[in-house]
């Protein structure tokens, strides 16, 4: 069983070790400076703050209290009062849109019965038109059979007349 001790124990290397560490710690480990740092930071912003951070929450507290049990009900209060109001004058509004919608429908049907009733009257119109029409071309008709029947018997007897004289 044999007992490993550092191989530094008890020789004249310690020291130096000691001193490596030494320079180690103060060099390279940053804890305590970092602790230490913070430690100030700490008391200097306790110190120089204060409670200036609670009395700002405390006023924020009593703004929030008075708030929610003065102005909030006031501010509900009023718009309660101005939505009922506003409310009522939504329905009026709207009973008048309504009235005028009835209105403008009534009068577009009005217009749409006086458009009917002319189209209507233009239809007799040119329906009588177009007997008219007939009826004139019919007598044009007439008129014209007559007028060849007149050349007709004009034309023979014409022929006639010829022929007595053609026999010359």
């Amino acid at each position: 069983d044999r007992r490993r001790d550092s191989p530094a124990a008890g020789s004249p290397i310690q020291p130096i070790i000691k001193d490596v560490g030494e320079v180690y710690s103060r060099l390279l480990d940053h804890r305590p400076v970092i602790q230490g740092e913070i430690r100030y930071f700490v008391k200097e912003f306790e110190e120089k703050r204060g409670l200036r951070e609670l009395r700002v929450l405390e006023n924020l507290k009593n703004t929030i209290f008075e708030t929610n049990e003065r102005v909030l009900p006031k501010c509900e209060q009023a718009m309660q009062d101005n939505l009922s109001e506003t409310f009522k004058r939504l329905q009026a509004a709207n009973t008048m849109i309504h009235r005028l919608q009835e209105r403008e429908n009534e009068a577009r049907k009005l217009q749409a019965d006086k458009v009917l009733a002319r189209e209507e009257k233009c239809i007799a119109h040119w329906e009588e038109f177009m007997k008219e029409q007939q009826d004139k071309r019919a007598e044009v008709d007439e008129e014209h059979r007559k007028a060849m029947e007149r050349l007709k018997e004009q034309y023979s007897e014409m022929e006639k007349e010829l022929a007595k004289y053609a026999s010359f």
